[in-house]
């Protein structure tokens, strides 16, 4: 009998390279208050899963992905609390934010 090796889905693969995290102080106030578990979400903004985005912004981020423009991602994480990501064009800093911290 044959074995299969099981390979991860492409979807779950990191599409870029992040550059340094970092996190506004609002997000980081949120993480000991237990309000906040970062790593899924930052997962799915490496992975391409953009979030709550519209069809245009996700065309955009797809084609930021090829052309080296800011990737950007929004992810409601509970009521009146939302996350935004994004990732410079040059892929040097990807930021944490909340949208009121923009």
């Amino acid at each position: 009998m044959a074995s299969t090796v099981l390979q991860p889905s492409p979807a779950l693969q990191p599409r870029f390279i992040p550059g340094q995290v970092i996190m506004t102080l609002g997000i980081a106030e949120l993480i000991p208050q237990g309000r906040l578990h970062p790593a899924p979400y930052l997962h799915r903004h490496l992975c391409g899963d953009w979030g709550a985005l519209d069809e245009l912004d996700r065309r955009r981020n797809e084609a930021a992905l090829k052309s080296g423009d800011r990737l950007f991602s929004s992810y409601p994480v509970a009521p009146g609390l939302t996350l935004w990501i994004i990732t410079e064009g040059d892929r040097s800093v990807t930021t944490l934010m909340l949208p009121d911290e923009y």
